[in-house]
């Protein structure tokens, strides 16, 4: 894995320093001041991520936004339901709510019309699985692949889809710990590399490169900066798209 680059390192120390700042003190002299947050990702959640679309996350300006995901609990066959909305800056009303559900490895089934997911929120739901992070337990360290399949209508590009068709795409990624950010743990930086494959259609290859800061404590991604490689190549070739969790 190649070395980060010093943009990412800064934009994520600054980052993570303002996490910090907005989560609650443990009391003086509690016992598990220094003890992880209990969370269970199948519970009720509404979590708030401000987006940029080939430019940086921020709450409002030029191609970005907010996404919501809202978690409602467990499904009958095991996925955890949820809704992701995309609501764009200066936007009158936000796209229409994807519904789907997330299993612990990353797949992600949308069985709901109008079964679409936008680049952004493909970005973001398969790191929502209960077990995607867990190599992270054993090893701050630790490198792993994660195989998982996600079936929607999606294009690579925010707004449009493929009529309407619903295709599985094949992901295989290599991801590799690079332990806490300096001075500020408990956030875990992950680097992640791999492909999202469409099966059927255009056998659409999206080459993904992505760089995550992952907090333990609620075993959530709170930052992601990624860039994607279309082949065969689309309308929209290349692009990024970055992801800040301000609320959960």
């Amino acid at each position: 894995m190649s070395k980060l680059p010093i943009a990412f390192i800064i934009i994520t120390l600054s980052f993570a320093s303002s996490v910090q700042a907005a989560q609650p003190p443990a009391p003086a002299g509690s016992p598990n001041a220094a003890a992880p947050i209990p969370a269970q990702m199948s519970a009720p959640r509404h979590l708030v991520y401000e987006f940029g679309y080939n430019t940086k996350a921020a709450s409002q300006g030029p191609s970005t936004g907010t996404t919501t995901v809202d978690i409602e609990g467990v499904a009958k066959d095991g996925g955890m339901k949820v809704v992701a909305t995309d609501s764009w800056w200066n936007s009158t009303n936000p796209k229409q709510s994807s519904n789907c559900e997330v299993y612990a490895n990353g797949n992600v089934t949308c069985g709901k019309p109008p079964y679409n997911l936008t680049g952004i929120q493909a970005t973001v739901l398969p790191l929502l699985g209960q077990q995607f992070f867990a190599s992270l337990a054993g090893s701050l360290t630790s490198s792993w692949n994660a195989n998982f399949e996600v079936r929607a209508s999606f294009a690579p590009s925010v707004n449009r889809g493929f009529g309407g068709q619903v295709y599985t795409w094949n992901g295989a990624y290599s991801l590799t710990g690079k332990g806490t950010l300096p001075e500020q743990p408990p956030l875990i930086l992950v680097a992640s590399n791999g492909t999202l494959k469409q099966q059927g259609g255009r056998f659409v290859t999206v080459n993904q490169k992505s760089n995550v800061l992952f907090d333990p404590r609620i075993k959530t991604p709170v930052f992601v900066d990624a860039s994607y490689n279309i082949v065969p190549r689309q309308s929209t070739n290349n692009y990024t798209v970055q992801l800040k969790l301000v609320k959960y």
